[in-house]
């Protein structure tokens, strides 16, 4: 097996990058999207549904100008009270 644990992510940057967010199906992901990144063009497609239907998943794509600007990103979706998970 090959560990990456000690191995650090290299990009150029700005690039665009991709998030998956895991919501509730009731969710108003872009309502939520909207309050992390604000007026920062992107865009927000379904990716799946889960076999019972209790979640979506959805994928945002935008363009990050810098590791700080990518991590921060996700921290902040990952702290939103209705994104349930963020990858």
């Amino acid at each position: 097996m090959i560990n990456l644990n000690d191995k650090k992510l290299e990009l150029e940057y700005p690039c665009s990058w991709e998030y998956k967010l895991v919501v509730l199906e009731s969710c108003n992901v872009k309502k939520c999207v909207k309050e992390v990144i604000f007026e920062r063009e992107h865009s927000l497609s379904v990716s799946k549904s889960s076999s019972k239907g209790k979640f979506k998943s959805y994928n945002l794509k935008l363009l990050v100008h810098n590791d700080d600007d990518r991590t921060e990103i996700f921290k902040l979706l990952e702290e939103h009270s209705e994104i349930k998970m963020v990858l």
